[in-house]
């Protein structure tokens, strides 16, 4: 079980490790090259007003839009029944992973948290869920009473099947991390500056130049010439 714990820990580190490596390019990445293609953006969206002369259009799809879209959040759920089934397993919960049967701090603090669940759970009139709660709390080793070897066996067989279970999830947690496209795009540009080049100054430089590229379109098709009667004079 040791063993398994420190393994844990490792993956447990390399899966925050990952995350705050996201989060620090993502904050790069915004600041650097996102603002910069919501500039270019801009500009090409007024680009294409201008030459299709749809100012009215938008407006109208911005007030439909605005018409469409709720005030606020609905936070307020619809209610629904709470059958005999749902409050019998709730109470079968409750007796079970209450946090006033816990022996030390660290028992009460996980039982309050299966018990935070568990309301929200019965709230929702969520049956399976409430079910999926009480196997997990029958199957942990917090559950086992006694203090004699085999109770202290079986304590150990639980969390040691807890540990691998939780191996499993931060290894697909891992694995979905390295899938997004912001992790893909960390080590692309991770991997060309180990060749010396660096690829987010390069698509800096590269909107730079189509954001001047837009600004001069833009400008050009908004000019309008002298009238005739100011040439006149």
């Amino acid at each position: 079980m040791a063993s398994l714990d420190a393994v844990l820990s490792e993956r447990s580190a390399d899966v925050a490790r990952v995350k705050s490596s996201i989060d620090a390019f993502k904050i790069r990445y915004r600041q650097e090259v996102g603002l910069l293609h919501e500039e270019l953006d801009e500009l090409e969206r007024a680009i294409d007003e201008a030459e299709r002369g749809e100012h009215a259009k938008r407006v109208q799809v911005e007030a439909r839009d605005a018409t469409a879209s709720p005030s606020g959040p609905n936070v307020e759920a619809l209610p629904r029944y709470t059958s005999d089934a749902v409050r019998k397993l709730f109470r079968d919960v409750a007796k079970a992973i209450h946090p006033d049967l816990a022996r030390d701090d660290l028992t009460r603090d996980r039982r309050h948290s299966l018990m935070v669940e568990a309301n929200r759970a019965y709230a929702l009139g969520d049956e399976e869920r409430l079910r999926l709660i009480l196997q997990s709390w029958e199957k942990s080793p917090e559950a086992v009473q006694g203090t004699g070897l085999e109770a202290t066996r079986l304590r150990l067989t639980r969390r040691i099947a807890q540990i691998e279970d939780q191996l499993n999830v931060c290894a697909i947690e891992l694995a979905a991390l390295k899938d997004t496209p912001m992790w893909k795009l960390k080590t692309m540009v991770d991997e060309a500056a180990g060749r010396g080049k660096d690829l987010v100054r390069d698509m800096v430089t590269r909107l730079k130049r189509d954001i001047r590229v837009a600004t001069n379109r833009l400008e050009a098709i908004r000019w309008q010439p002298p009238s005739t009667a100011n040439s006149d004079r």
